[in-house]
């Protein structure tokens, strides 16, 4: 089994929304990808928000987390202390909320590979302060 996938905000929304530029190249990804795929409160609800109002568009979203699809993992105290030393580290980049919920959750589950569309920040980011993300797509 693979190890786990983090899912970012972009990729999400363009797995949802079939006119994003990259609908393709996410449904490719999700379609290929045989292990776990995490994500955190933050980025479904940022998923959430950029979605849209319609029900449709967020009831697609949960249900990727109701059928099993996708693993939730909610931060823990431990887990918010590094998201706050994280934000503070990358402010320059800068490191929103939910990016740096990932990269405390792929420094908690030990995996470098994220699925997201925001290259400019995972190229950036390193797990532990040294290792870089392999990125997806």
């Amino acid at each position: 089994m693979a190890a786990e996938l983090l899912l970012d905000t972009g990729a999400f929304v363009a797995l949802v929304d079939r006119s994003e530029q990259r609908h393709a190249d996410c449904v490719a990804i999700l379609e290929g990808w045989s292990g776990p795929i995490v994500s955190t409160e933050a980025v479904l609800t940022e998923t959430l928000y950029l979605v849209g109002p319609t029900w449709r568009a967020q009831r697609i979203c949960l249900e990727f987390f109701v059928r099993g699809a996708f693993l939730l993992v909610p931060s823990s105290r431990q887990s918010l202390q590094q998201v706050t030393a994280l934000m503070e580290k990358y402010q320059d980049v800068p490191m929103d909320f939910a990016d740096a919920t990932l990269v405390a959750l792929g420094e908690e589950l030990q995996t470098d590979q994220v699925f997201t569309l925001d290259r400019r920040g995972f190229a950036a980011y390193r797990l532990h302060g040294k290792i870089p993300f392999r990125i997806f797509p």
